[in-house]
């Protein structure tokens, strides 16, 4: 039987988290994230990101806008075509002479004909682009969400990268696919229409771009009181992915601790937060609606009145007026089409503020300007580490320099910190929860950078590699051994992409994972589907060591990478670490005794300071905290 290092720490920490997660009824329920814990939005971040999406489809987008002028000056001639008829071509008919009526109706179904055509050009033009620039959007999401530093993953959760690639994008979609047509349509046709108005009788003309007035403010109104709705809309939503995700992601601790009418409950919150903020935005749109509707009414009243009178006069023909009353109605019908195309617009300005504010993020850990190599390995074996099968050391020295860290939100983890690691030397950690363990292991697989000092691989800075050599050079296998979905060969050639399958069997062979995985349904060509949920704990990480051996790295870091495993796992793993760790420098962050007894070398460590160190022999003859520890565990075992 093994025991951890700190059993009664980890006693007491089982028990809190089991208390955490415990339904309570009757406390009060958080409140759901706030808009402050969404991503920054740098100033000019939307419009930036607006024009490079743009940018290589101007050609295209210079198309589009042609065919629709062309397209809306045909449509807009319709009323134009009936005055002249109503005053031209049916007096010329009481006259015997058909020529002047057969050319109008000619003239109206050819311009009916040509404005379908160039719709039809319009729509399939604008969908490429449409679909063009929501595929590079999406894209640019993903790449950059990988890419961006692990800091920002540990502060934002996933819930809200994943409402920026979905619901944020079909914001955008909705208002690429239906609204920009909108607008242009009715902006062109308000254009059109206004010259046409001047054209046929310039007194109602400007009686009725009066009405632009009240119309402009409602507008101007609608828009500032709907982008606070629209801006409460997008957050609202990123917290139902937020809630829902991480729901789904932890539903094994959900179920175990009733969770169940708690998360209900929770999620109710931001439900209905949701919900609330939907439909004040449609309290806006039927507010705008409303106001429009009674102002075109009202104006259109009073321009058919004044036409009456001015047709009585015999000042204005009726042919006229009954195109002019046409083209009023052209006029002020779109203002359902606008408030919708408003809407849109409002959502997707939130939705693309929010997109900008990701992408433009950058990494914390940032690529090497002038990137250096990594001198040749020596090969000599050294006298500290082990060796591997043929006696040549892998590995490379490891200096901590005067490195200093802290995280975002707390005080400095590790103060002034030194530490050579031999090149080929398998190097324990041990201490307290908070002492630094991990902080040492993810700022030497360079997750983070340090604050002050360096930390150097044969003597260059880890922040000089480019990433591709350093993640050659340096592997960390981790105590949750993450597989993707897919097959075992896969997972394991995610090591070295482009291995072969006889090196992929060659290393799980020599890990000793070959004999599961091939009585396995599909042997490597099994599917161990989300998570690797078809495997066990301990096979899991037994493909992540195989995984780490294929890419056969210089440096290799194991965070508590056995923790999780029952007696005969860890035992199966353990022959696997010795493989792995041949001949390579290894630092082992460990809570299991049986794990450390492996080693080279122990470091203890408290408060992100070394206070014992030496060859596990050593400090266990001592009187320190690791002599502790050994004795407390060699008394579990009898």
């Amino acid at each position: 039987m093994t025991t951890t290092i700190e059993p009664a720490e980890q006693a007491a920490r089982a028990e809190r988290a089991a208390k955490a997660a415990a339904p309570a009824a009757e406390e009060e329920l958080p409140a759901p994230p706030a808009d402050e814990e969404d991503i920054p939005v740098p100033p000019g971040a939307p419009r930036a990101l607006l024009r490079s999406l743009l940018g290589p489809h101007r050609a295209r987008i210079t198309v589009a806008m042609v065919v629709i002028l062309v397209q809306q000056a045909a449509m807009q001639s319709g009323p134009l075509l009936v005055a002249i008829a109503m005053d031209r071509g049916i007096p010329a008919l009481r006259d015997h002479d058909a020529g002047p009526l057969i050319a109008v109706i000619a003239a109206y179904l050819s311009l009916a004909l040509l404005s379908t055509v160039l719709q039809w050009a319009f729509i399939r033009i604008s969908a490429r682009i449409n679909q063009d620039i929501l595929l590079e959007l999406r894209g640019r999401i993903f790449r950059h969400a990988q890419r961006l530093s692990l800091d920002f993953h540990e502060r934002y959760t996933s819930g809200r990268i994943i409402s920026r690639a979905t619901s944020d994008v079909d914001a955008l979609r909705e208002l690429l696919s239906e609204g920009l047509q909108e607008l242009l349509s009715v902006f062109l046709s308000v254009c059109y229409i206004s010259v046409l108005l001047l054209v046929l009788d310039w007194r109602l003309g400007l009686v009725s771009l009066v009405s632009f007035l009240p119309l402009g403010l409602i507008a101007r109104s609608f828009r500032r009181r709907s982008r606070r709705v629209y801006r409460r809309s997008r957050t609202s939503a990123a917290s139902l992915i937020v809630r829902f995700t991480e729901t789904m992601n932890g539903i094994r601790p959900v179920k175990a601790f009733r969770r169940e009418p708690a998360n209900d409950a929770a999620f109710g919150v931001v439900n209905r937060q949701s919900a609330t903020a939907m439909a004040d935005g449609l309290l806006e749109i039927a507010r705008y609606v409303g106001l429009s509707r009674t102002v075109a009414n009202l104006w259109i009243t009073g321009v058919v009145l004044l036409g009456a009178f001015l047709v009585t006069d015999g000042s204005v023909e009726l042919g006229v007026l009954t195109g002019f009353v046409l083209y009023l109605r052209r006029l002020y019908d779109p203002i359902d089409q606008l408030a919708m195309f408003l809407n849109s617009y409002q959502s997707a300005a939130a939705a693309l503020e929010k997109i900008s504010g990701l992408l433009a993020h950058e990494p914390s850990v940032t690529e090497a300007a002038e990137p250096k190599e990594l001198p040749a390995l020596r090969g000599a074996a050294g006298p500290a580490g082990h060796g591997s099968a043929d006696g040549a050391v892998k590995g490379r020295e490891v200096h901590f320099e005067k490195t200093r860290f802290a995280y975002r939100t707390g005080k400095e983890v590790l103060p002034a910190f030194d530490l050579v690691l031999p090149a080929g030397q398998t190097v324990a950690v041990v201490g307290a929860t908070g002492a630094g363990k991990s902080t040492v292991a993810k700022l030497l697989a360079r997750f983070y950078d340090p604050s002050g000092g360096r930390i150097t691989l044969d003597g260059v800075d880890l922040r000089d590699l480019a990433t591709p050599e350093l993640r050659r050079g340096v592997v960390m296998v981790t105590q949750e051994s993450f597989l993707f979905s897919g097959t075992v060969a896969e997972n394991i050639a995610i090591g070295r992409p482009g291995a072969g399958r006889e090196e992929v069997e060659q290393a799980a062979r020599a890990i000793g994972a070959y004999e599961f995985i091939a009585a396995l349904p599909d042997g490597f060509d099994t599917d161990v589907r989300k998570r690797g949920g078809r495997i066990s704990a301990g096979q899991r990480q037994l493909v992540a060591f195989a995984r780490a051996l294929l890419a056969d790295p210089a440096v290799l870091i194991l965070d508590e990478a056995t923790s999780s495993l029952d007696v005969p796992g860890e035992q199966a793993v353990q022959r696997a670490m010795r493989t792995v760790l041949a001949g390579r420098t290894a630092v082992i962050i460990a809570h299991r005794l049986s794990t450390v007894e492996i080693a080279d070398r122990v470091l203890v460590m408290d408060q992100g300071r070394i206070v014992e160190d030496g060859t596990p022999e050593e400090l266990i003859e001592g009187s320190g905290r690791f002599a502790e520890l050994h004795r407390a565990w060699r008394d579990s075992l009898v």
